[in-house]
């Protein structure tokens, strides 16, 4: 007898709602049709559901995004960076409280190398045959911000390899929950060869019909509910064992709504909003204003307070993070994080001063001002200017009508091109191409959990009048 069993997954939705109503209409007319056919269906999600640039997910620290899937009854879970490394020990731990599925996460541990009550390694989910399927959750292993929020993360690939050997006689086939990216599933299908199926996340990648490497049928539906992932599974009852495993991807786009889930989402809206407007940090006498092109009061103070946090010689932060600016008056958090929406860490970096010369000289041309970027944590327009505290710069506009620096001092004095220097500034830097000599710097210091924002509001509330 043949037995066919079909699994939807998402993946990095990232907060991006607009297509939730699609998803839940769709994903909800499948349950019926499978349950009229006698097919079982099973609902997963592959981490970075939340990301906090949304309101909904602000203000509840994620908690509004485990409702939803809720709602629409996911079985199973694992989580991504934004809910691992976004979100202080203490969001995280009570972050699935209420969740009516189950987390699956074999790698993520607390300081005494226990699993967090919330989560579980694996889970053997029982056919109504008797065919045990094998699931197992891993997310991404950044070891160094794990460790400075609290947690222990460890290596995905030896956590599997152990959680396999323990599975091996209790399952008939793997499925894993992976968050690692394209190149660790990569590795995984060559080096696991008892892994059948990996549903895949975090580099938002698109298989449309999977990618089969040797056993294994490697799965993704790229980003932002742009796809729901589908995988059929055809198992012979009798002999136990998983005979066919195809996949394809259901794009969204013209896919009707839930009009039930759009009320949903525009209530939870409303009242995100609202939570966040009713959070008055100060109220302020001047106005901040933002110009991503140039240096304003609003992002000199932000160049002001990131040098401060991280205790360093200078600080730079490109003005392009401050999507507007404040008035007059109340500043409430809901301000702030429609300001500064982005989860951005503060960090420092040590750089000799000819590096940091480098560095000034590379920020100070008009293509990277005028950089359009995704991804990194920037949830912006344009990069913008390059703004500073302890560094003073003279310019002088040459033939080309372009101002070229000319003299760089920090702190007063001329730049030593063999001294370290500390330099406050944003974890974005410190990965993809930017600036390679920031990303590339021996010696890093991550602060976490505060974001930008976390930030400003400690320091308008230092400089304004209390509510």
């Amino acid at each position: 007898m043949i037995e066919t069993v079909h699994i939807y997954h998402t993946n990095d939705l990232h907060s991006h709602f607009d297509r939730w109503p699609k998803i839940t209409k769709y994903i909800t007319e499948m349950r019926q049709l499978h349950q009229q056919n006698n097919e079982e269906m099973l609902l997963m999600d592959i981490g970075d559901h939340i990301d906090r640039f949304h309101p909904i997910s602000e203000a509840s620290y994620g908690k509004t995004n485990v409702k939803l899937l809720n709602q629409l009854q996911y079985d199973y879970a694992t989580i991504g960076n934004n809910e691992g490394i976004t979100m202080s020990y203490e969001h995280l731990d009570s972050l699935y409280e209420e969740a009516e599925f189950k987390v699956l996460l074999a790698n993520l541990f607390d300081q005494n190398g226990r699993l967090p009550n919330w989560a579980r390694p694996y889970d053997i989910y029982v056919l109504p045959s008797g065919f045990k399927i094998g699931m197992i959750g891993l997310t991404v292993h950044y070891i160094g911000l794990y460790k400075l929020l609290g947690w222990n993360i460890k290596d995905a690939l030896v956590v599997l390899r152990e959680t396999l050997d323990e599975l091996k006689d209790q399952t008939d086939m793997i499925l894993l929950l992976s968050h690692l990216g394209i190149n660790e599933d990569e590795q995984i299908a060559s080096r696991f060869p008892e892994v059948d199926v990996l549903l895949g996340g975090h580099t938002h990648h698109l298989l449309e019909n999977g990618k089969r490497i040797n056993n294994t049928l490697l799965c993704c539906a790229q980003k932002y509910g742009n796809y729901i992932g589908h995988v059929t599974l055809k198992i012979d009852t009798e002999q136990k064992k998983l005979i066919e495993s195809t996949a394809n991807v259901i794009p969204t786009k013209s896919l009707p709504d839930s009009k039930k889930t759009n009320e949903i989402l525009s209530h939870y809206l409303l009242e995100s909003t609202q939570l966040l407007k009713d959070d008055v940090i100060a109220v302020i006498d001047e106005p901040l204003l933002s110009n991503w092109f140039a240096e304003t009061s609003f992002s000199k103070l932000l160049a002001e307070v990131l040098r401060e946090w991280c205790d360093g010689d200078l600080s730079m932060v490109n003005a392009g993070l401050l999507l507007d600016s404040l008035p007059v008056g109340k500043v409430t958090r809901e301000d702030l994080h429609r300001i500064c929406p982005h989860p951005i860490n503060p960090c420092k970096v040590w750089v000799k001063g000819d590096e940091l010369k480098e560095i000034i000289l590379q920020a100070n041309t008009d293509e990277m001002e005028n950089l359009r970027i995704k991804g990194l944590g920037f949830r912006g327009k344009v990069m913008g200017k390059m703004v500073y505290d302890g560094v003073q710069l003279e310019t002088k506009k040459l033939s080309d009508g372009v101002d070229h620096i000319t003299n760089i001092k920090i702190n007063g004095e001329e730049i030593d091109p063999e001294k370290t220097y500390s330099i406050a500034t944003i974890d974005m830097f410190t990965f993809g191409l930017l600036f390679p000599v920031i990303r590339d710097a021996k010696e890093k210091k991550y602060y976490m959990p505060e974001f930008l924002r976390d930030l400003l509001a400690e320091k308008i509330k230092s400089i304004g009048k209390k509510v």
